[in-house]
Protein backbone atom coordinates (compact mmCIF):
# COMPACT_ATOMS: atom_id res chain seq x y z
CA UNK A 1 0.00 0.00 0.00
CA UNK A 2 1.44 3.38 -0.97
CA UNK A 3 0.52 6.98 -0.31
CA UNK A 4 -0.22 8.88 2.87
CA UNK A 5 -1.99 7.08 5.69
CA UNK A 6 -5.59 7.91 6.48
CA UNK A 7 -5.48 11.03 8.61
CA UNK A 8 -8.63 10.01 10.48
CA UNK A 9 -6.57 7.20 12.05
CA UNK A 10 -4.01 9.54 13.67
CA UNK A 11 -4.21 9.79 17.44
CA UNK A 12 -1.96 11.00 20.24
CA UNK A 13 -0.69 8.55 22.88
CA UNK A 14 -2.98 10.27 25.41
CA UNK A 15 -6.01 9.90 23.16
CA UNK A 16 -5.24 6.25 22.46
CA UNK A 17 -4.84 5.53 26.17
CA UNK A 18 -8.20 7.21 26.90
CA UNK A 19 -9.89 5.01 24.29
CA UNK A 20 -8.30 1.88 25.76
CA UNK A 21 -9.43 2.88 29.26
CA UNK A 22 -12.99 3.51 28.07
CA UNK A 23 -13.04 0.11 26.35
CA UNK A 24 -11.82 -1.65 29.50
CA UNK A 25 -14.39 0.22 31.62
CA UNK A 26 -17.17 -0.94 29.30
CA UNK A 27 -15.94 -4.53 29.15
CA UNK A 28 -15.06 -5.09 32.80
CA UNK A 29 -17.53 -2.87 34.69
CA UNK A 30 -20.40 -1.34 32.73
CA UNK A 31 -21.42 -4.28 30.53
CA UNK A 32 -21.36 -6.93 33.31
CA UNK A 33 -23.64 -4.76 35.49
CA UNK A 34 -26.15 -4.32 32.66
CA UNK A 35 -26.02 -8.04 31.81
CA UNK A 36 -26.80 -8.84 35.45
CA UNK A 37 -29.79 -6.45 35.44
CA UNK A 38 -31.12 -7.92 32.18
CA UNK A 39 -30.76 -11.47 33.53
CA UNK A 40 -32.57 -10.54 36.72
CA UNK A 41 -35.33 -8.76 34.78
CA UNK A 42 -35.71 -11.70 32.37
CA UNK A 43 -36.39 -13.97 35.33
CA UNK A 44 -39.34 -11.82 36.37
CA UNK A 45 -41.67 -13.26 33.75
CA UNK A 46 -43.44 -11.26 31.02
CA UNK A 47 -40.73 -9.37 29.15
CA UNK A 48 -43.08 -7.37 26.92
CA UNK A 49 -43.96 -4.92 29.72
CA UNK A 50 -40.84 -5.31 31.83
CA UNK A 51 -39.16 -1.88 31.78
CA UNK A 52 -35.93 -3.10 33.36
CA UNK A 53 -35.62 -5.80 30.72
CA UNK A 54 -36.53 -3.57 27.76
CA UNK A 55 -34.28 -0.70 28.85
CA UNK A 56 -31.48 -3.11 29.81
CA UNK A 57 -31.50 -4.78 26.39
CA UNK A 58 -31.46 -1.37 24.68
CA UNK A 59 -28.57 -0.23 26.89
CA UNK A 60 -26.71 -3.48 26.20
CA UNK A 61 -27.00 -2.89 22.43
CA UNK A 62 -25.63 0.66 22.89
CA UNK A 63 -22.71 -0.63 24.97
CA UNK A 64 -21.93 -3.38 22.45
CA UNK A 65 -22.03 -0.88 19.59
CA UNK A 66 -19.56 1.38 21.45
CA UNK A 67 -17.30 -1.60 22.22
CA UNK A 68 -17.21 -2.55 18.51
CA UNK A 69 -16.48 1.07 17.55
CA UNK A 70 -13.66 1.47 20.09
CA UNK A 71 -12.15 -1.91 19.24
CA UNK A 72 -12.05 -1.05 15.54
CA UNK A 73 -10.62 2.42 16.11
CA UNK A 74 -7.93 1.15 18.48
CA UNK A 75 -6.92 -1.62 16.07
CA UNK A 76 -6.61 0.82 13.15
CA UNK A 77 -5.13 3.75 15.09
CA UNK A 78 -1.86 5.31 14.03
CA UNK A 79 -0.25 6.59 17.20
CA UNK A 80 1.64 9.82 16.57
CA UNK A 81 3.79 11.43 19.24
CA UNK A 82 3.66 15.22 18.74
CA UNK A 83 6.69 15.62 21.04
CA UNK A 84 8.77 13.73 18.45
CA UNK A 85 7.98 16.20 15.62
CA UNK A 86 11.35 17.23 14.15
CA UNK A 87 10.07 20.21 12.12
CA UNK A 88 8.77 22.35 14.96
CA UNK A 89 8.70 25.53 12.88
CA UNK A 90 5.72 24.25 10.87
CA UNK A 91 2.18 23.22 11.76
CA UNK A 92 1.69 19.45 11.81
CA UNK A 93 -0.33 16.96 13.84
CA UNK A 94 -0.08 17.76 17.55
CA UNK A 95 0.90 21.40 17.09
CA UNK A 96 -0.53 24.11 19.30
CA UNK A 97 -1.04 27.13 17.08
CA UNK A 98 -1.82 30.70 18.06
CA UNK A 99 -3.16 32.95 15.33
CA UNK A 100 -4.71 36.42 15.19
CA UNK A 101 -7.58 37.58 13.04
CA UNK A 102 -8.05 40.98 11.34
CA UNK A 103 -9.27 42.48 14.64
CA UNK A 104 -6.17 41.22 16.51
CA UNK A 105 -8.23 38.63 18.40
CA UNK A 106 -5.96 35.73 19.24
CA UNK A 107 -7.06 32.10 19.11
CA UNK A 108 -5.04 29.11 20.23
CA UNK A 109 -5.86 25.60 19.05
CA UNK A 110 -4.18 22.22 19.30
CA UNK A 111 -4.53 19.95 16.28
CA UNK A 112 -5.15 16.34 17.33
CA UNK A 113 -7.06 13.24 16.24
CA UNK A 114 -10.73 13.24 15.32
CA UNK A 115 -11.58 10.79 18.11
CA UNK A 116 -9.99 12.90 20.83
CA UNK A 117 -10.53 16.54 19.86
CA UNK A 118 -12.65 18.67 22.18
CA UNK A 119 -13.24 22.27 21.13
CA UNK A 120 -14.07 23.24 24.74
CA UNK A 121 -10.40 22.47 25.54
CA UNK A 122 -9.15 24.33 22.48
CA UNK A 123 -8.57 21.13 20.50
CA UNK A 124 -9.58 20.71 16.88
CA UNK A 125 -9.62 17.63 14.71
CA UNK A 126 -6.90 17.14 12.16
CA UNK A 127 -9.76 16.80 9.67
CA UNK A 128 -11.36 20.17 10.51
CA UNK A 129 -11.19 22.81 7.76
CA UNK A 130 -9.22 25.16 10.04
CA UNK A 131 -6.65 22.44 10.81
CA UNK A 132 -6.29 21.56 7.14
CA UNK A 133 -5.70 25.22 6.28
CA UNK A 134 -3.06 25.57 9.01
CA UNK A 135 -1.12 22.41 8.13
CA UNK A 136 2.39 23.02 6.85
CA UNK A 137 2.27 26.77 7.62
CA UNK A 138 4.87 28.77 9.53
CA UNK A 139 4.89 31.69 11.95
CA UNK A 140 4.18 34.94 10.11
CA UNK A 141 2.20 33.33 7.31
CA UNK A 142 -1.22 34.71 6.52
CA UNK A 143 -4.09 32.55 5.35
CA UNK A 144 -7.86 32.39 5.19
CA UNK A 145 -9.77 30.14 7.57
CA UNK A 146 -13.33 29.01 7.07
CA UNK A 147 -15.01 29.45 10.46
CA UNK A 148 -18.61 29.34 11.65
CA UNK A 149 -18.53 33.14 11.39
CA UNK A 150 -17.40 33.02 7.77
CA UNK A 151 -14.13 33.33 5.88
CA UNK A 152 -11.51 35.00 8.09
CA UNK A 153 -7.98 36.19 7.33
CA UNK A 154 -5.51 35.20 10.05
CA UNK A 155 -1.79 35.38 10.74
CA UNK A 156 0.08 32.62 12.55
CA UNK A 157 1.79 34.04 15.65
CA UNK A 158 3.18 30.97 17.41
CA UNK A 159 3.65 27.23 16.89
CA UNK A 160 4.61 24.87 19.70
CA UNK A 161 4.75 21.16 20.41
CA UNK A 162 4.83 19.26 23.71
CA UNK A 163 8.27 18.52 25.09
CA UNK A 164 9.52 14.94 24.82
Amino acid sequence: MTGAPDLHRYITPTGLQAMREELQELLKKTRPVVVEIVSWAAGNGDRSENGDYIYGKKRLREIDRRIRFLTGRIEQAIEVRPADQPRRNQVFFGATVTYADEDDRETTVTIIGADEADISRGEISLLAPAARALMGRRVGEELHLVTPGGNTAVEILKISYPEA
